[in-house]
C-alpha cells in the first residue's frame, strides 16, 4: 500500500483496528488512548471529537497539537522496517504509533511504552 493511501484512510477506520489489536491481547482501549494522547498531544475530548468527524489518518498526525519529543526514542522494526530509519516524517509518525501499539499488545508495561 502506498503512503498516500495510508494518509487518506479515515481515522475512524484505523482506530478500531488499533484498539482491537490491544483487546485481543488483554489490554484496554484506555491504554490505546493513553498512548495516542502521549504521542500526539491530543486530549481525550479532542480524540473523541476527531473520531466523530471525517478526519484522515494523515491529517490526524499533521494537525497533532504536540508531538511528544520522546517519540524519537522509539526504536525497532515494524513491518520489517526500522522506524528510526523511515525517511518520510509523516509515515514515521504513523509507524511510531504502530510500534507503540505492538509493544502494548506484546505485554510491555506502560511506563516503558511511554519512555518514562
Amino acid at each position: 500500500m502506498d503512503n498516500e493511501k495510508v494518509y487518506q484512510m479515515p481515522l475512524a477506520k484505523v482506530y478500531p483496528l488499533l484498539v482491537n489489536k490491544a483487546l485481543r491481547k488483554g489490554r484496554t482501549q484506555a491504554e490505546v488512548d493513553e498512548i495516542i494522547r502521549w504521542l500526539t498531544g491530543y486530549t481525550q475530548e479532542q480524540l473523541v471529537e476527531l473520531l466523530e468527524q471525517p478526519t484522515s489518518y494523515g491529517d490526524f498526525f499533521r494537525k497533532a497539537p504536540a508531538l511528544n519529543p520522546n517519540r524519537k526514542k522509539i526504536k525497532g522494526s515494524i513491518c520489517g522496517i526500522k522506524v528510526e530509519e523511515i525517511q518520510e516524517s509523516l509515515m514515521q509518525e504513523i509507524r511510531y504509533l504502530d510500534k507503540l501499539i505492538d509493544e502494548l499488545a506484546k505485554g510491555k508495561v506502560m511506563e516503558k511504552i511511554l519512555r518514562v
